[in-house]
C-alpha cells in the first residue's frame, strides 16, 4: 500500500496533475484528492491502480524500512547506459590474486 503523502510526492516526482493521474489510473480525481488530503481512504483496487499508473511513469514506492516510507524516480535509461559505461571504465575483470 502507498500513502496519501508518497501519492502526492510521486505525482510531483513524474510531473503529472491529478486529472491526469484520475485518467490513467482510472479513478476519480476525488477519490485521489481526499487521499492525497488524507481525508478519506480510497478502495484496495483504486490504491493498487494509482500506484500502478505511477509506476508506469516511473516512479519507485520505497517502503517503510525503520526509517520511514518514500518514492523515488527510477533511472532513466541513458543514466542507466551512463552508469553501465562507468562500470565498464575499468577493462577486463580478472583474477585480484598477487602471487
Amino acid at each position: 500500500m502507498i500513502t496519501g503523502s508518497q501519492c502526492r510526492a510521486a505525482r510531483a516526482l513524474v510531473g503529472i496533475s491529478r486529472p491526469m493521474l484520475s485518467r490513467r489510473s482510472g479513478v476519480d480525481v476525488r477519490v485521489i484528492e481526499h487521499f492525497e488530503d488524507i481525508t478519506a481512504r480510497p478502495a484496495i483496487y483504486e490504491m493498487e491502480e494509482i500506484r500502478n499508473a505511477l509506476e508506469e511513469l516511473g516512479a519507485v514506492f520505497i517502503p517503510e524500512n525503520g526509517s520511514g516510507y518514500g518514492v523515488r524516480l527510477k533511472f532513466s535509461n541513458a543514466d542507466a547506459a551512463r552508469i553501465a559505461r562507468i562500470e565498464c571504465e575499468g577493462g577486463i575483470v580478472a583474477n585480484d590474486r598477487i602471487p
